[in-house]
């Protein structure tokens, strides 16, 4: 990859990284922007982007500049052959994409599931529609690896699923599973982690050093911070699991689990019941509840977001971020009146904390777990020098 034919030269892969880098998360830029952007001079940008090209990492293409004086600089942009695929295991589906570097989803499948998937079946799957892509929309594709994003706690040193309790995973080694599967390199994350490195970079989030981000499944709820620019992973990498903290509920009645917590009560599956759905996808569910004039599934919505706005605010107070990103069936709550939630989170929040405070809901949408397990990927595979 990048560290390849470097010239063993540590400097010089890391100037090879941060062109790459440059171009997949900003976007195809010209050499002339190369040279602004990364502080680099004209000659080193030109040879870097040489080696590069040489590589199969970028491509360059004519400039679309049209009346301007002196010849225009090349516009240099993400191999789009290369690829990583991508996989979400839920208990109700498991989502495959192969995402390229420029950021195209070049392929994508929900499978259905009527059972809970195993570790073992969800690298079975992942092998055979790996294969048949690869005769297929992948037939020219330089996939460099696979992304893992699970529901659950994933132990940062070797990526073994420590737990993913609603799948009843306990302990699996799914990194193994993959690479014996797949013959790829394989990346495992938490699933919330995932999201929140996908928005960071690409959507709701993107330009914000600190940021808390909170994730709606199938699974429950997964959450992760941002601090400074950076993860903030804990002693094992399992940090931000605010799913598992116990709200604070004014109103006895509100109460759906003795003493249960924030996913207890904050539930897609008490949604689905509400409109009387067994399972839906993300924008299926949002029509539902968008569309819904029965007042027991008005005040199922309403008694759920009140519940998520005090927990909103105790990470808040606690964080004291610059911006909240909620994902899946929590984004679809927040939508359907996001001032109002917003309103509700800043009414218990410091006044100090909710000074330049934003709510957002995920802008990648669906895609935003698949974008973050290919970028996992991309980040071991591509950008290794720092």
């Amino acid at each position: 990859m990048v560290t390849e034919g470097t010239r063993g030269d540590g400097m010089r892969r890391a100037n090879l990284s941060l062109v790459l880098r440059t171009v997949h998360r900003q976007g195809p830029r010209s050499r002339a922007a190369l040279t602004e952007a990364t502080g680099l001079n004209r000659s080193t940008i030109a040879d870097l982007v040489g080696d590069l090209q040489r590589s199969g990492l970028v491509v360059e293409r004519a400039s679309d500049a049209q009346g301007r004086v002196g010849r225009p600089s090349p516009i240099v942009a993400p191999d789009p052959r290369v690829v990583a695929i991508a996989v979400n295991p839920e208990v109700d589906a498991l989502d495959l994409g192969a995402v390229a570097l420029d950021g195209t989803i070049v392929a994508r499948e929900r499978l259905e599931q009527t059972q809970l998937l195993t570790p073992e079946r969800t690298a079975e799957l992942v092998g055979a529609h790996l294969a048949r892509w690869r005769g297929d929309v992948l037939t020219d594709a330089r996939i460099v690896g696979v992304g893992v994003a699970v529901p659950g706690p994933v132990r940062a040193a070797d990526g073994v699923v420590r737990e993913a309790p609603h799948l009843g995973w306990i302990d699996a080694p799914l990194p193994s599973l993959m690479t014996d599967a797949t013959g790829l390199p394989a990346h495992v994350g938490n699933d919330a982690a995932l999201g929140a490195l996908a928005e960071h970079l690409f959507g709701a989030a993107r330009g914000a050093h600190d940021v808390v981000y909170l994730n709606g499944g199938a699974s429950g709820i997964g959450g992760a911070v941002i601090v400074g620019g950076v993860p903030l992973g804990g002693a094992g990498g399992y940090a931000g699991e605010f799913g598992q903290n116990r709200p604070g509920i004014v109103d006895p009645r509100d109460r759906r689990a003795v003493d249960g917590v924030l996913e207890d009560e904050v539930s897609r599956a008490l949604l689905l019941a509400a409109v009387g759905l067994d399972s839906a996808d993300e924008a299926m569910l949002s029509a539902a509840l968008g569309s819904a004039d029965d007042p027991a599934v008005r005040a199922e919505i309403a008694r759920q977001r009140r519940i998520l706005a005090t927990a909103l605010a105790n990470a808040a107070n606690v964080m004291n971020p610059a911006v909240i990103v909620l994902g899946g069936f929590l984004a679809t709550l927040a939508e359907l009146d996001l001032a109002g939630l917003d309103d509700a989170v800043r009414a218990q929040t410091l006044p100090a904390c909710a000074e330049g405070l934003r709510l957002a809901a995920a802008e990648l949408g669906e895609d935003r777990l698949l974008v973050g397990a290919a970028e996992a990927v991309f980040e071991a595979a591509l950008f290794p020098a720092r």
